[in-house]
């Protein structure tokens, strides 16, 4: 027999912009999963054809390789599906460091042409931001309505948290004024299968050093706490907001409450491995001016509070630390 969770998007079609990124991908599975007809566009340029390759061969399942910014594919794909999950965005603070430009322009430009032809065809969007609109904010837990504070301008650190911003001012002004159903969800430090560790990502680089010998790079002083989410916590809370009308016009976090600094990280995975030797000599402090730019900036802590969604669909993570890492070794050992 079928579950009603099986048929929730029984002949309807999903748009999945940055599908074959690390989470795009697990989206675009847990949609088919569900029923629904699935199309990926993703330019590769962070994605990889490698997360999607082994869903090509299903009949509901479509992917297009090209630019989200390229109009003529994107009023095609808008108007045969009927919602879109905008996952496309430069992510990882090293590339967002590296390449500001390419940060702002994707960013920008990006979710400016997802919503102008969403909103030609009146088709929901679900857009993804990031916790790290909350800045260098300390009131914490972080609550979605909280005002905010970042760096100046001549930090291109932030020029992420920026774009972020902007991206959702146009998507809630596109639903104020326009009437077009969209659904703001931020991202709380995503973790497991398939993310990779060469942007700067802490759980993936932690594990891929370790399984290779090297020295697990901790950079600025360790002190610094992120509370980790496993992906597929993260994809059955963007369902649920999908399919609850209520979250139409809201900003929404997805995040895990569960806390733990840096330095403390480090010790868990080499933990994870069995790696008994002195943590003083597998764990080396890297300051941030070597491992990014002069001038860096980092937040000391990121806590989400989720009572906004726990409220709306009932959602709670499901996995905690202990299995995030335990997923993510696995997969990296298959690979290694």
């Amino acid at each position: 027999m079928t579950s009603p969770q099986e048929t929730a998007g029984s002949g309807r079609h999903a748009l999945v912009t940055g599908g074959a990124g690390f989470i795009g991908s697990h989206l675009a599975e847990a949609l088919l999963g569900r029923g629904y007809e699935v199309t990926v566009i993703d330019n590769l340029s962070t994605g990889r054809f490698e997360n999607i390759s082994h869903l090509i061969q299903q009949p509901t399942f479509h992917f297009v390789h090209d630019h989200i910014n390229n109009e003529i594919v994107m009023d095609r794909l808008i108007s045969d599906c009927d919602l879109i999950f905008h996952l496309a965005a430069a992510v990882g603070v090293m590339l967002i460091v590296e390449k500001p430009v390419h940060t702002l322009e994707t960013n920008l430009l990006g979710t400016e042409s997802v919503l102008r032809i969403a909103l030609r065809y009146r088709r929901k969007v679900l857009l993804a931001s990031t916790s790290e609109v909350y800045g260098k904010g300390n009131h914490l837990p972080f609550q979605e309505d909280d005002d905010v504070v970042i760096g100046s301008t001549s930090r291109s650190r932030w020029s992420y948290a920026a774009s972020k911003m902007v991206d959702e001012f146009l998507a809630l002004a596109y639903h104020r004024e326009y009437g077009l159903p969209v659904t703001v969800f931020r991202l709380f430090n995503t973790v497991g299968p398939r993310q990779t560790g060469r942007y700067g990502m802490v759980v993936p680089r932690f594990i891929e050093a370790a399984l290779d010998g090297r020295p697990l790079q901790v950079f600025g002083n360790g002190e610094q706490s992120r509370c980790f989410l496993h992906v597929a916590d993260a994809v059955e809370a963007i369902l649920l907001l999908a399919e609850h009308e209520e979250s139409i016009g809201q900003v929404v976090n997805i995040g895990s409450t569960q806390e733990i600094r840096i330095f403390d990280l480090a010790r868990r995975v080499l933990a994870s491995l069995g790696d008994n030797q002195d943590a003083a000599d597998r764990i080396m402090l890297v300051p941030y001016e070597q491992a990014y730019a002069a001038g860096f900036e980092d937040m000391l802590r990121r806590v989400p509070d989720i009572t906004r969604i726990q409220k709306m669909t009932g959602w709670l993570p499901r996995h905690d630390l202990d299995r995030i890492l335990a997923d993510v070794l696995a997969e990296k050992r298959r690979a290694h």
